[in-house]
């Protein structure tokens, strides 16, 4: 099994892409997305036990008639849907219950989601659904908020004597009609007999909106975007690695949907098993699709700190934005040659294979919706059935679960 704890939307794409074709089997779309069939079976039928659908309607090929079914396997199969719909009904009650929890929070919280606001919240409605809960919904732990609980009385002193400060502090800048800043005014204070930190100084007169006065004119100076300064190409067309996590390229390409409109991919793809760790789809080439793939690829790896990521000079992978995040996740950034496609071929073929075998000839995808469904299941497969030639006609996944295998054996 590749997956053992499968996202909401992972189930909701899985359902989606059952129900789209009547055609569709529990063991054919199980196989394609890693999932047992039984997996799938209650996927779907939870799905349509939500939106009020007959259990008559529930479809499968494989299933023995009725009319050949024993008693004792109807009334096994009778308890079983009761003890799921009881389950269900307990999951509906505690989704409901972490909802108006939510819904509440979201209020409290308003425009700062700190995590001390987040303690506030739980102090103040503990009496109304427990610690516990609360502590599980906003994602805190019990020993933390406990822990801030009972410094309560310490923070309470500590804000009445920065309050005491502040008034000192006022005293002297307004003394030197407010041209003091931090040095000066904790210098003022250590002669007055004030033992005090500068650096807590500083602490209180930016919490209290206290600054002394500058008469330094503020230089601004010009942020090139990143395209102008060169990135080096770090791989040299050679796209192999030794390990995976350490070497990735990535492209967009577009998908015809409609009567002439498109959506666009984004990918991340490493280099080592050929894996396809992070993607984006969607209605627009801003940076943000970008952004997005490298984050799930970041997201799914755990981190990319260290690792190149290889690029063509689009203006989405040179923009200012992109950069940044790159920077953020520890990655290093690498393009090719302006306009040589040669330069990112592992990410071109990636494309050619998607749209080949997805479209399968046709001109385009029958309207968004399908456009996504396709692309869900197909890279699902690519990455846990479809063999590829560079990994000895292995699947990416199994290529990387017998790499770790004998680096471990080794």
């Amino acid at each position: 099994m590749v997956m053992k704890v499968y996202s909401p939307e992972f189930k909701a794409d899985a359902v989606a892409l059952y129900l789209s074709d009547p055609s569709h089997t529990f063991e054919g779309i199980g196989k394609d997305l890693g999932i047992s069939r039984e997996t799938l079976r209650n996927w779907v039928r939870a799905e349509r036990a939500r939106r009020g659908k007959s259990g008559a309607m529930i479809k499968s090929t494989k299933d023995v008639p009725v009319s050949e079914a024993t008693k004792e396997e109807l009334e096994a199969e009778i308890a079983a849907l009761r003890a799921e719909n009881k389950d269900l009904r307990k999951q509906n009650a505690t989704l409901a219950t972490e909802r108006d929890i939510l819904r509440k929070a979201t209020k409290f919280f308003r425009r700062r989601d700190e995590l001390v606001n987040r303690f506030k919240f739980i102090e103040d409605h503990h009496r109304a659904w427990g610690v516990k809960r609360l502590c599980h919904v906003l994602e805190v732990a019990r020993s933390s908020f406990y822990k801030w609980r009972a410094g309560r009385e310490a923070r309470a002193a500590r804000e009445r004597a920065d309050a005491a400060l502040a008034e000192r502090i006022r005293a002297v800048h307004a003394e030197w009609d407010g041209t003091y800043g931090r040095p000066r005014i904790t210098a003022e204070l250590r002669d007055a007999g004030e033992r005090v930190n500068h650096k807590r100084v500083g602490r209180v007169m930016r919490k209290y909106g206290i600054a002394g006065l500058r008469l330094r004119r503020r230089q601004v100076t010009t942020m090139p975007e990143p395209s102008a300064t060169p990135v080096p190409d770090l791989l040299g067309r050679d796209f192999t690695a030794s390990m995976p996590n350490t070497k990735y390229v990535g492209d967009i390409t577009y998908l015809p949907v409609g009567d002439g409109e498109f959506l666009y991919l984004a990918t991340v793809i490493d280099c080592f098993s050929r894996r396809l760790v992070g993607w984006s789809i969607a209605d627009h080439m801003r940076t943000s699709l970008v952004a997005d793939a490298l984050q799930a690829a970041a997201a799914t790896r755990g981190s990319l700190a260290g690792a190149v990521f290889h690029s063509d000079h689009g203006a989405q992978y040179t923009s200012r934005q992109f950069a940044d995040i790159c920077a953020e996740l520890g990655v290093r950034q690498s393009m090719g040659a302006v306009g040589t496609s040669a330069d990112n071929a592992l990410a071109e073929s990636f494309n050619a294979a998607l749209k080949r075998e997805t479209l399968r000839g046709a001109r385009r995808f029958d309207g968004a919706r399908a456009c996504r469904l396709a692309v869900f299941r197909w890279t699902t497969r690519y990455n846990t059935r479809r063999r590829h030639s560079a990994n000895g006609q292995q699947a990416p996944i199994a290529y990387e679960q017998q790499s770790a295998t004998l680096t471990l054996a080794a």
